[in-house]
């Protein structure tokens, strides 16, 4: 969901922007139908440049440009973008099968590593669950409940400070993005929402903000995506696919994503599937 301060907040208006693009298709879909002056008053960029926007989403098949505007494409069903995050409870019990596989796999991957950072969501915590949890190993998180899995198995455990985010019981803000951003990681397990060419998204701008920095800081970046991951965008957008070392998944992606994850150098790993 956007921020209550959204609005009244000129500076967060002016969205880069694959950001911007994943915000119209929130709003296109959430209301059936966009205006051109609409969303260069929310988002303070000019009329062209929206319409640019449209354009580019028009070519990529989530909409059609109308007179004034744009109507989602008949096309592009809403399941394209996911404008409100799913209770926890819900996407842990969403292709568990699938998630439980892909988890095995980068739980596999992680035996060779000794500094690892662990993302924030489902298929994350299902990977700590089956990970070695040796005291050898330094675990960093900003997910409470996979903080609190591994305690429990005496491993080595650091969280940052900062606000907790109650429903999916990670710490963000700044002060924990400016603690993590002093660390360099042997390898980063990430989540996502979803994952198109543009790049990898996400529901949360906070949760967002902490996989940006294990990006950055991680030698070896595992990307934890089940197929119902591909062509779907969220409000905020985490990085590029060459941002990417290694993507498990289960199943092939669609053309378009599997040539764009190839000419970016992404190792995609494909589980559940017979030789």
């Amino acid at each position: 969901m956007m921020p209550d301060d959204w609005q009244a907040n000129p500076q967060r208006q002016k969205l880069p922007g694959q950001a911007r693009l994943a915000a119209i298709l929130e709003r296109l879909y959430a209301g059936g139908s966009v205006s051109v002056v609409d969303l260069a008053k929310e988002f303070n960029v000019s009329d062209m440049t929206v319409r640019r926007d449209l354009a580019e989403l028009e070519a990529d098949g989530y909409l059609e440009r109308v007179h004034g505007g744009a109507v989602p494409s008949a096309r592009a069903p809403s399941s394209l973008l996911d404008d409100i995050e799913p209770e926890y409870e819900a996407r842990f019990a969403r292709n568990r099968s699938a998630k439980e596989l892909i988890a095995q796999e980068a739980a596999r991957i992680l035996t060779q590593y000794r500094t690892i950072a662990l993302d924030v969501g489902t298929s994350v915590y299902l990977v700590a669950q089956m990970m070695d949890k040796s005291p050898r190993k330094r675990m960093f998180t900003n997910s409470l409940r996979v903080a609190q899995l591994l305690s429990q198995a005496q491993a080595e455990v650091y969280l940052p400070g900062g606000l907790v985010r109650n429903d999916e019981m990670s710490v963000t803000g700044p002060t924990a993005v400016a603690q993590f951003s002093q660390l360099f990681f042997d390898v980063a397990v990430l989540g996502i929402s979803g994952v198109t060419t543009e790049g990898l998204f996400d529901y949360s701008i906070e949760d967002s903000e902490l996989k940006r920095v294990y990006v950055t800081q991680s030698a070896v970046r595992i990307v934890l995506c089940d197929a119902s991951k591909f062509q779907r965008m969220s409000l905020t957008r985490i990085c590029d696919l060459s941002d990417i070392t290694i993507l498990i998944t289960d199943a092939a992606p669609p053309a378009d994503l599997a040539e764009a994850l190839a000419d970016a150098g992404v190792d995609v790993r494909i589980v559940g599937q017979a030789d």
